[in-house]
């Protein structure tokens, strides 16, 4: 498959061709889900905790006499009708974690990298690069490439640092790690900014013979 790259200023440079493998794959959207699912569970703590009835620490005197006041029989003040009592059926810390084969986790980058090249949501430029940080620039490289009603993810390789710091200023635009490509991610934004750079990782890392 044949795309264009586009320069700095938006302006097509050269064509590439993409790896059938890995951009060109069946989209399967069962596999996808399960990834997207597996990576929100993972990601909840599980720390939410209340006392139940057996945790409460109150008296164990009975509240009042059994009969003789017209009032319902109680033994306990902590049962969970009374203000200060355990909480019926109330969570409990546990974990999230799903597991997922990294086989099938490979695939289903592969599968959502598939679906955005198909619905032409994935830009590749030949570098993107700032020597120190602007957020004005970066606004203005993003609105050259991606156009000014698109938000966008830029995948970045390591030694960016002015490039990363001028992302995290605009609203609309992330930035991330080639290698911490995700579901989550891919899907949350309108475009998907590639430079070459960050192509040869996606190569390296999900290419079929891995």
């Amino acid at each position: 498959m044949k795309v264009p790259v586009l320069n700095m200023n938006g302006k097509e440079v050269k064509t590439i061709d993409l790896p059938a493998d890995i951009f060109e794959v069946e989209v399967n959207n069962g596999l996808m889900h399960q990834a997207y699912v597996r990576q929100i569970s993972n990601a909840r703590l599980g720390t939410h905790k209340v006392q139940r009835r057996g945790e409460v620490n109150r008296t164990s005197a009975k509240w009042y006499r059994q009969k003789g006041t017209g009032r319902a029989r109680h033994g306990s003040r902590d049962a969970t009708q009374f203000v200060g009592g355990g909480r019926p059926k109330g969570p409990t810390p546990h974990k999230y974690t799903k597991h997922m084969p990294r086989k099938m986790r490979q695939q289903a980058i592969r599968c959502a990298l598939s679906a955005l090249i198909r619905d032409n949501q994935l830009v590749f430029v030949d570098q993107l690069a700032l020597e120190q940080p602007k957020t004005k620039q970066m606004r203005q490289v993003l609105d050259a490439v991606v156009g000014k009603d698109h938000s966008a993810l830029v995948l970045m390789t390591e030694g960016h640092e002015a490039l990363e710091r001028s992302i995290h200023n605009l609203a609309d635009a992330h930035v991330i790690r080639v290698n911490y490509l995700n579901m989550r991610d891919l899907f949350q934004y309108d475009r998907v900014v590639v430079p070459l750079d960050a192509l040869e990782v996606i190569k390296a890392i999900w290419g079929q013979e891995q």
